[in-house]
């Protein structure tokens, strides 16, 4: 039975997006499908940013650290970017431009300068190995990249073909001093750019190995962000008929990575239209997430699972005044339904949410919110209105009944155009139908709420953070010690999984696990280096295809880790 929220929600919907309204609907086709998009929206991110940032240009928007921007000065230094850009390094129209940093206020000023160039926002893992770096930089072609000191010192032995600009975090003029000019290429771009044009691309680790670069345009990131912001305009309008709307700034923490889509579009793109205040942190550490709340009267919360988690069980946690924080967000990965009542215990004025999204998509799929997600916690939520078409589907792509377990699609005018250079990839991901399949399977109840059961790749989510398989294995087999491996996730009480592996040496060879995961350090990203490491004495059971048999190896190995 829909519950009182659903009947609301679905209210608020056909309000804000009937005619004449901000959301108002129109169609548009993509992959030879008509599918519902936003009548208004802003045809780019540049034009997104001209008005939202001029609409606000004196509210305060960027807090990192002992700056204080506003819209207005935000979007003042990216023209400058952009033109610098233009300028100094000819960066014109669909040109990649890579973004290598840690968040900061300039990290997402760079951003804004690339697209308000014309360019497209490449965004490069900030947590990779320069090897790692390099792979992507060269997967998507890019001509420039702008990278701050720790990431450009792991690039240095690297063979990058790009223009490395390195840049600072701190005063904008200073620290995007290589890329800063007075002029006047970001008006001139809002004249050229157009819905169809690159926009950005985000790299993404299936089960296939190396990560895949997933580009979208203007179109597709501009109405995952709208899609968000009418979600948000339904429940500030719900809270306002209720007598609960919030009387101060909306603000949130960034304490996820804004190379992710999670910061990228809900967190970072949507607060341009809600002239929502950022507080950068620039390492997670939840007592200061929590004195940052009390200090800047931080409204909303999102981060993985364990983040609010976190929060909700700090042992300090009453020593500050966290009733401004109404929201505690979660994506990337499954919240256990246990964490979901602490949550609420800890935050009675509050409430949990849960969203689920792909980088794919661009962010958007479900949502499970509010007393909706007390009722169903091991739910992802229902479709995301008012894009989203969510479906169950089989081996051939055929909807399956209410109940039924199949891979969950999903289709939408958000979702991307596809896997740079790589358009065996991009048509293995589409049904003819152009339903995305996300590679999770699920089952839809009664009411339409999606529930997860199990994964269909090869990857382990390390708090949110995904992580081929394929790609530890090849990072194993690059030593010349072993001879065979295996990779698997293992349960983790802080990260939800982490990735363990089971290797045989060849014969006479000797490789204990600390040296391994050393070597393996040099070439993957930390947290991708298996956390347990088992080694075999004999080889590793096989299937009928001659495939390593992943259940049985994980079975015999993590048997300990498995029953805690």
């Amino acid at each position: 039975m829909p519950t009182e929220l659903d009947k609301d929600i679905e209210r608020f919907t056909a309000a804000v997006t009937a005619p004449g309204q901000m959301f108002e609907l129109t169609e548009v086709t993509r992959r030879g499908v008509a599918m519902p998009a936003f009548k208004n929206a802003p045809p780019t991110l540049a034009h997104y940013f001209a008005h939202f940032a001029n609409e606000k240009k004196d509210v305060l928007f960027l807090v990192d650290g002992d700056l204080r921007l506003t819209f207005g000065e935000v979007y003042g230094a990216a023209t400058r970017v952009a033109h610098g850009l233009a300028t100094f390094h000819g960066v014109k129209k669909g040109d990649r431009v890579g973004i290598a940093a840690r968040n900061s206020a300039n990290w997402m000023i760079a951003y804004m300068g690339i697209l308000m160039a014309g360019g497209c926002a490449t965004l490069l893992n900030g947590w990779w190995t320069g090897e790692e770096l390099a792979y992507g930089i060269d997967l998507c072609d890019c001509s420039l990249i702008l990278a701050d000191h720790q990431r450009a010192a792991r690039m240095e032995d690297e063979d990058i073909k790009a223009k490395v600009v390195i840049f600072d975090h701190g005063d904008p003029a200073s620290g995007l001093a290589p890329v800063w000019a007075e002029g006047d290429t970001a008006m001139k771009m809002l004249g050229e750019l157009g819905p169809s044009d690159l926009a950005t691309i985000l790299y993404t680790s299936g089960s296939t190995g190396h990560p895949k670069g997933a580009y979208s345009d203007h179109l597709g990131v501009v109405s995952g962000t709208m899609n968000y912001v009418a979600q948000t305009a339904m429940i500030l309008g719900l809270l306002t008929e209720r007598g609960e709307a919030p009387t101060v700034q909306p603000s949130a923490l960034v304490a996820v990575p804004l190379f992710h889509v999670t910061g990228e579009i809900p967190l970072f793109l949507q607060s341009f239209a809600l002239g929502r205040k950022l507080v950068l942190m620039p390492k997670w550490d939840a007592r200061e997430a929590l004195r940052l709340i009390d200090e800047e009267k931080i409204t909303y919360f999102v981060g993985v699972p364990l983040m609010s988690y976190e929060i909700a069980v700090h042992p300090e946690r009453d020593q500050f005044d966290l009733t401004s924080c109404k929201s505690f967000a979660a994506g990337g990965s499954a919240r256990p339904p246990e964490h979901v009542k602490k949550i609420k215990d800890a935050f009675p004025e509050g409430f949990p949410l849960l969203g689920y999204g792909l980088t794919e998509t661009n962010a958007v799929g479900c949502g499970n919110l509010n007393e909706n997600y007390m009722a169903k916690p091991g739910s992802t939520g229902m479709a995301s209105k008012p894009l989203v078409d969510l479906a169950i589907l089989d081996n051939d792509g055929n909807p399956l009944p209410q109940g039924e377990v199949g891979e969950v699609a999903i289709r939408s005018v958000a979702n991307f155009l596809g896997y740079w250079k790589n358009e065996e990839a991009t048509r293995a991901a589409y049904t003819d139908s152009a339903y995305f399949l996300t590679g999770d399977l699920g089952y839809l109840d009664e009411d339409g709420y999606l529930f997860i059961v199990d994964r269909k790749k090869d990857i382990i989510i390390r708090g949110g953070e995904n992580i081929s398989c394929i790609e530890v294995e090849e990072a194993i087999y690059a030593h010349p010690a072993v001879a065979e491996c295996s990779v698997f996730g293992v349960p983790d009480e802080r990260f939800g999984e982490i990735p363990a592996a089971v290797y045989m040496p060849h014969p006479g060879k000797d490789l204990n696990p600390e040296d391994l995961q050393e070597f393996l350090r040099e070439h993957i990203a930390g947290f991708k280096v298996p956390a347990h490491l088992w080694v075999a004495k004999d080889h590793l059971p096989r299937l009928g295809t001659q495939k390593v048999d992943k259940r049985t190896v994980k079975a015999t190995y993590a048997k300990e880790l498995l029953s805690a």
